[in-house]
Order: structure tokens, then sequence, then C-alpha cells
């Protein structure tokens, strides 16, 4: 999101970034670095309170981060938990629509509720995916098409309708979730609220130039710019490929050897993008692949 909204700033709009006490805290350098690389583009931050505590939250869950860094048995509650309570930004937010009148509003899918307080003050809302338009599409082609009804077993694999190229899957690989469940009438919200909002974006809109901006991105990595071009510069052209399930996908260390495990074999150049789990010891790393890493080798690591 504060990439989309450094791009909407470089097409000069005035962009506010509307975010948490402590989501605030990682937003900051990044933002002061745009700004001093750019001094005559308009962007800023915009504080709303959200008493994690009250709304019956535990200290400091004021991000994703928070239940998605550990495999605890009570992560599900804690996630649910925590998108019903960013309704408590709804009044917030009215008012600032209200003061500010802006163009439009650009809300995260799981803020059903951003679609009212936009329709309220006549401000256009824009839902944001997390995502990449090839997933939206294929989970839309399903959800339309319904190919997993037509085949003989749940393994059996399916070609996913009116995509480009034959992307075969099987019904084990469909997240069907329980719409009676909390979740999943949350969800059917989310749905609802998408249809009657402006229009929707994703990740693959968003690109900005400029790689020392770029490097301050998320959370400090265990290896620096100045180090991944190093490595990158001993590759030959179109060798090495680029690995990262996102901030929010968890794996425990099982599932991580087997990923490793897979890389090590296939012999590619890579640069994989892995976050830590709080609730487990990093052991999952081949100890010949770490030693490749701290040599310089062919492989190389880059943790979150």
């Amino acid at each position: 999101m504060s990439n989309m909204a450094k791009l909407f700033s470089t097409r000069g709009a005035k962009s506010t970034i509307i975010t948490t006490p402590l989501n605030s805290k990682i937003l900051q350098k990044p933002i002061d670095l745009f700004k001093n690389l750019n001094p005559s583009l308009e962007i800023d931050i915009h504080i709303f309170d959200f008493p994690c505590v009250e709304l019956g939250l535990p200290e400091e869950c004021e991000n994703v981060d928070f239940f998605t860094a550990n495999n605890s048995e009570d992560k599900g509650y804690i996630t649910l938990k925590f998108f019903l309570s960013t309704r408590f930004f709804k009044d917030q937010l009215e008012k600032l629509l209200e003061k500010t009148r802006p163009d439009c509003l650009v809300a995260d899918m799981f803020f059903p509720w951003a679609t009212e307080a936009a329709e309220k003050c006549h401000v256009p809302r824009l839902v944001f995916h997390g995502t990449g338009y090839f997933s939206l599409c294929a989970g839309y082609s399903i959800k339309v098409h319904k190919p997993q009804n037509r085949v003989a077993s749940s393994c059996e694999p399916f070609v996913i309708p009116n995509l480009p190229g034959d992307i075969v899957i099987t019904q084990e690989q469909i997240i069907d979730g329980d719409n009676e469940s909390g979740m999943g009438k949350f969800m059917i919200e989310v749905r609802e609220s998408e249809v009657k909002s402006s229009a929707s974006t994703s990740l693959n809109l968003i690109t900005i130039r400029g790689f020392e901006e770029k490097a301050q991105r998320g959370k400090k990595a265990s290896i620096d710019e100045a180090e991944c071009l190093r490595w990158l510069d001993s590759k030959k052209p179109d060798s090495v490929i680029y690995i990262s399930r996102g901030s929010v996908a968890c794996f425990n260390n099982e599932q991580l050897i087997g990923i490793a495990a897979g890389f090590k074999a296939s012999g590619i150049n890579f640069i994989w993008v892995v976050r830590k789990n709080t609730d487990e010891k990093e052991e999952w790393l081949p100890e010949e692949m770490e030693e490749r890493t701290k040599d310089g080798g062919e492989d190389e690591r880059k943790t979150k």
C-alpha cells in the first residue's frame, strides 16, 4: 500500500498513508527516504488510534505479522478477531474523509467497512488486493465455472477455464472455506463490499523505480543490498531466480526443509526470501547450502 501511495505521488497526486502507531514506525524511514529523493512530491502519514487491549487483542497486535510470525493454536481466532476489530477505524476514517475530501480511498480488501465510510462521504473506494492478478483470475474462474465439480475425485487434476495455457490443479488444492464459520461469514462481507466499491487493484500495478528506495522496503534483512548486488553481479544475466511466498505465508521447519531440498536439487542460482518464525529455531537450511551462502557461492538467502 505504501508503494501505491508513492506511485500516486509520482503522478502528481497528494498521497496520505493511514496507519497505526506501531506501523508508522516501520513506514516512516522509507517514506522519509522517498521524500528526500523526491522533494517535490507530496506524501505523508496519518496515524489512527487502535487500542489493541481494549478491543480484546494482545498488546501491539497492529498488523498481520503479530499472528503470522508463529504457528500458535489460537492463530485462527486472533486473525479473525483482528480483522473484525479494524472496524474501530471506521469513525476515524469518516472524519478524515469529511475533512480532507480526497479524490479516492484505497483500502485493503479486509476492510469491508471502508466501502460504507467512503460511500457516506461520497468518495470512490478502490479495493486493494495484496496478491497478483493471476491468483485473482484463477480464483474467480473457479468460483464462476466450478470445474472442480466435474472431476471424479478430489485428487483428479483439472484445467482452470479461461486462463492462458493449461493451468492444472486438483480440488484438494482449492481453499474452499466454510461459509458458516466466523471467517467464512467475514469473507462473504469482504466480497459483497468489493462488489459495491468503485474498482479493484493489486500488486501487479505497483512499480517503483530506484534501487536505493527499494532496498529500504520491509524489515531489516540478514544481508544488505551491497552484498546482494555483489553476488548478483557475479552471476550470468538471466541465471538467477527470485523466490518469495510473501509476508503472510507461514511454513514450519519441516516444510522449509523440503523446499530447500528441492532448490538444492534443481542446481539453479536463486535468492530466496524467507520470514522467520518466532516459535521455532532456524534449523531447516541444509548445512552445505549454508556453507555456500557464507562463501558467496551459487546460492543466496535473504531472511526477513
